[in-house]
């Protein structure tokens, strides 16, 4: 049995009935990172002697008879730009190398408390800005799957990770793709949850701007529904620390099974092998019982201008000159163009993006009352080439243009979730569902019949190693 191909569910199982002990899936994990990761250089923080060390505690309590956590002896990853005691919250930047955490943020502490052993911590790129993974103080991460097309970004480490069986459970954030494209990029299902479900926050710098609180999240990634809903469930317990957190039940009840399938939102671009994942994808729920109909979802684009607005009011003052100091060119050159979409960004523009919010929102939530479940692209175009966005201005737009739907979810709090569905000329390739705030559940029921239709997520060895 190679322990690294089991899913958490699998493991959890097998700890707490003795089957295996939480050392020896410890030991199986980190020899699979030594193994690997110096192919794709997913995990940038090594943590292999306090995972041995939490695995022998582990141990040592359920031999006592104690309850070690419904995720006892999981194996996890965490991404680098949140806090974890003693090591480094480098959000993928030099000028951070020396920010070492003196507290677990929430999210580490809850995976913590309910068992998960982490075994590494994962790349990110520089501020966490593009949907690719490099930069100049932990490297480029590759794709397991593919080493020419990118692992997805930001937490591209995270994902890389997942599918090359360093750990079966992968910590990501979101404010404009960043779980859900790494995990389309690299084959995988990814939750971007609703905003204040799961509890955030780094004691190790400032609070955030007010858009990134009411648009950046934690969630997981992984290759079964089964450990995204076990991992899930952990993460999002009570934290005081997150005034925002709000302890919602996980499972909201009955819902109409009506699902609205947006080919094309806004009319943003997509290929077609992506509209084949998507109508495959409908075909599987309507089989399963939902009636799926093919309408438009209300507005995406003017959503994801408000984020682009937010953004560039909060941190556009300050990024170029941390990008230029770092010597991030390909950073800074995103950054200049993001700058140029998101546009002016006085007091009278900020206060009327939150206003023009409040209608999306409100529009939004009156959809849902009529279809539940809308199924729509991750990305209007399979994974890109590794560097894509930085090969020109004219590369740029296009990878911009395809991410339309990343950027514009979160900047209205909403839930959504990645479900990879197979490959398309030799690139991963999924669809996306979204739905009600504090609907995570619809999501993972409607994902779970998605996936049982196959294939299910599996291991890559990168490259043939």
């Amino acid at each position: 049995m190679e322990i690294w191909k089991l899913s958490a569910v699998e493991i959890a199982a097998k700890v707490r009935s003795k089957e295996l002990s939480a050392t020896e899936v410890t030991e199986a994990h980190l020899a699979r990172i030594e193994d690997v990761n110096g192919a794709i250089n997913a995990v940038v923080q090594d943590l292999s002697t306090e995972a041995v060390a939490t695995a022998k505690a582990i141990d040592a309590r359920i031999a006592a008879g104690e309850d070690a956590g419904p995720m006892a002896g999981v194996p996890v990853t965490i991404k680098v730009n949140v806090d974890q005691q003693g090591y480094a919250t480098t959000n993928g930047l030099k000028l951070f190398e020396n920010l070492v955490a003196k507290s677990d943020s929430p999210v580490v502490s809850n995976l913590k408390k309910a068992g998960a052993i982490v075994v590494g911590r994962t790349n990110t790129p520089a501020m966490s800005l593009r949907w690719f993974t490099k930069n100049t103080v932990h490297g480029q991460t590759l794709n397991p799957r593919n080493r020419d097309i990118t692992p997805g970004g930001s937490s591209g480490g995270a994902a890389a990770s997942v599918a090359s069986g360093m750990a079966p459970v992968g910590h990501g954030s979101d404010i404009a793709g960043s779980i859900r494209y790494p995990a389309y990029a690299c084959g995988l299902h990814g939750l971007r949850p609703t905003v204040g479900r799961i509890p955030a926050w780094n004691a190790s710098g400032p609070d955030r701007y007010m858009g990134a609180q009411i648009m950046a999240v934690s969630g997981p990634i992984t290759r079964t529904m089964g450990d995204l809903d076990l991992s899930f469930r952990a993460m999002m317990q009570r934290d005081a620390r997150d005034p925002w957190h709000v302890a919602m039940p996980y499972d909201s009840g009955a819902f109409d099974k009506r699902c609205a399938l947006t080919l094309a939102p806004d009319g943003m671009p997509v290929a077609e092998p992506v509209k084949a994942a998507l109508l495959a994808a409908a075909k599987v729920l309507e089989d399963a019982g939902w009636i799926v109909e093919e309408v438009d979802c209300p507005p995406v684009r003017a959503a994801a201008e408000i984020n682009a607005t937010l953004w560039m009011a909060e941190t556009g003052f300050s990024a170029a000159n941390v990008l230029a100091e770092e010597d991030e060119p390909d950073s800074l050159f995103v950054f200049d163009q993001m700058s140029k979409d998101a546009g002016a960004a006085d007091l009278l523009t900020v206060m009327e993006a939150y206003k023009r919010r409040v209608g999306l929102m409100r529009a939004w939530e009156a959809f849902f009352d009529t279809y539940p479940l809308v199924l729509c692209p991750v990305s209007g175009e399979l994974p890109f080439d590794q560097q894509a966005d930085v090969a020109s201005e004219e590369s740029f737009a296009r990878v911009y243009e395809a991410q339309l739907t990343q950027r514009g979810l979160p900047a209205l709090g909403m839930p959504a979730l990645s479900v990879a569905t197979g490959s398309a000329d030799g690139r991963p390739v999924g669809v996306q569902l979204v739905a009600a705030r504090w609907r995570e559940d619809l999501l993972i029921k409607a994902g779970t019949v998605i996936e049982a239709a196959g294939p299910v997520p599996g291991v890559s060895d990168p490259f043939g190693l």
